[in-house]
């Protein structure tokens, strides 16, 4: 037994009940960067209607922010490995703030516009990059191992939270008064939020620079090649193949939860004619069920690990639920039936994001001293698949319709959760059944 899990050993009530506050805190300061990366979503019939822009415009904005976004997602998570939490948060909602703001401001014609909001939003995902990686890596060091996937799905409902409250918070201000004055109202929640984390997260909320060690008892090896199997694991697990095909599968993940993100509202409004009313409400639902689904793939995904061990524990709830969302997708992208396509849709956006708390609850298990970096790297192809996704989708929406364009989503879907077979993740410590 290692020192690390000694401690954990002796106050494992304590340690889970601090990691839950942090999680708590984490949740809501990001849930309120993610409104603020979602709003322009949002605001944008007002955006289209003043200037003039069409959907391969607004697409290109949507894009503009995983640009920023995933170019930062690695170096992002060198600086989790080593930044105070604390202060990484209180800086970051800052910063979602100021920009916001400068969105609030735009002004001129279409094609000054287009490149000022470019550029904004571009600087929004750079300030939002360090969000989930740093999350995951005071995830890692707060709360013990058998527990992280419910803890990392608790701070990752605020995907659900975000994407949820920005249509409902939003639209009607948009609506009543200004995009302008929504954005406004976005910037004050943003600036509440990191005051809050700053008054009441820990001060010594550091993110250590090595969480529990992850290696099995010297009792457990008995011949020489699994010694040097662990050994080669344990010095490179940046390039191990279960951590490579994490990645790839989390690619595709990202590929078809930002179409969700980006593109549920708009889809509803103008492909399947709904009221703005019940288009915003439409994609709101989903995305409060996720406030739930989130922890709760979580906590399954824990029970899972207890039931069957570490690696169909955190295999078992992706497969299912990736494969079932691609069926799903399929059926609401080919029905005539608005009201299927919508219950297509909000069934598969649950079951895709249902899958975030083990993606990063395996990322710390398959690199445990290089969480915030490895998380950073698996981040960067989720976002590489969403900045992607969203500009691609209208595109092909365009040439090949809109149906086309989901069922290759329904089939990159199935895909991710078939590669996380290829997934596996050595016992690192005792699993407590």
């Amino acid at each position: 037994m290692t020192p690390a899990h000694a401690s954990s050993a002796v106050i494992p009530e304590s340690r889970a009940a601090g990691g839950m506050r942090t999680a708590a805190l984490l949740l809501a300061v990001a849930s309120a960067g993610y409104i603020g990366r979602t709003a322009i979503t949002v605001v944008a019939p007002q955006l289209r209607a003043e200037f003039g822009l069409s959907l391969t415009d607004m697409g290109l904005v949507f894009s503009a922010f995983l640009v920023g976004y995933t170019a930062l997602q690695v170096p992002s998570g060198w600086i989790a490995d080593r930044v105070s939490a604390h202060r990484l948060f209180a800086a970051l909602a800052l910063g979602w703030t100021l920009v916001t703001l400068f969105m609030a401001g735009a002004r001129s014609g279409a094609g000054f516009v287009i490149v000022y909001l470019i550029v904004l939003r571009v600087l929004f995902g750079v300030v939002a990059a360090p969000t989930y990686p740093a999350s995951a890596r005071a995830v890692a060091a707060a709360v013990p191992q058998q527990a992280q996937a419910r803890a990392n799905g608790i701070v990752l409902a605020s995907i659900g939270i975000g994407s949820a409250a920005s249509p409902l918070l939003i639209s009607p201000v948009s609506e009543h008064v200004s995009w302008r004055a929504a954005l406004c109202v976005v910037a004050a929640l943003t600036a509440a939020a990191g005051a809050i984390w700053w008054a009441f997260a820990p001060p010594g909320s550091r993110i250590v620079r090595k969480p529990e060690p992850l290696r099995a008892a010297p009792v457990m090896v008995e011949t020489k090649q699994p010694v040097r199997g662990r050994r080669s694991e344990s010095n490179s697990p940046l390039m191990g193949r279960s951590f490579l095909v994490l990645c790839a599968s989390y690619f595709l993940q990202g590929y078809v939860g930002y179409i969700f993100v980006f593109w549920s509202f708009l889809y509803l409004r103008e492909v399947r004619h709904f009221s703005l009313a019940t288009a915003a409400g439409s994609a709101a639902l989903p995305m409060l069920a996720n406030i739930f689904v989130i922890p709760l793939g979580g906590g399954l995904s824990d029970v899972a690990v207890r039931r069957f061990g570490a690696t169909w524990g955190r295999r078992l709830l992706p497969v299912v639920a990736l494969t079932g969302a691609g069926g799903f997708l399929l059926v609401a992208a080919f029905t005539p039936s608005a009201t299927i396509a919508v219950a297509g849709l909000a069934i598969c956006t649950v079951l895709v994001l249902a899958t975030e708390g083990p993606y990063w609850a395996t990322v710390n298990q398959l690199a445990p001293s290089r969480g915030g970096i490895a998380g950073g790297i698996m981040n960067f192809g989720a976002n590489l698949g969403g900045m992607i996704s969203p500009a691609l989708t209208p595109w092909l929406a365009e040439r090949i319709g809109w149906a086309a364009a989901l069922g290759l989503a329904a089939g990159l879907s199935v895909v991710a959760g078939l590669l996380w077979l290829g997934v596996s993740i050595r016992q690192s410590e005792p699993v407590t059944r």
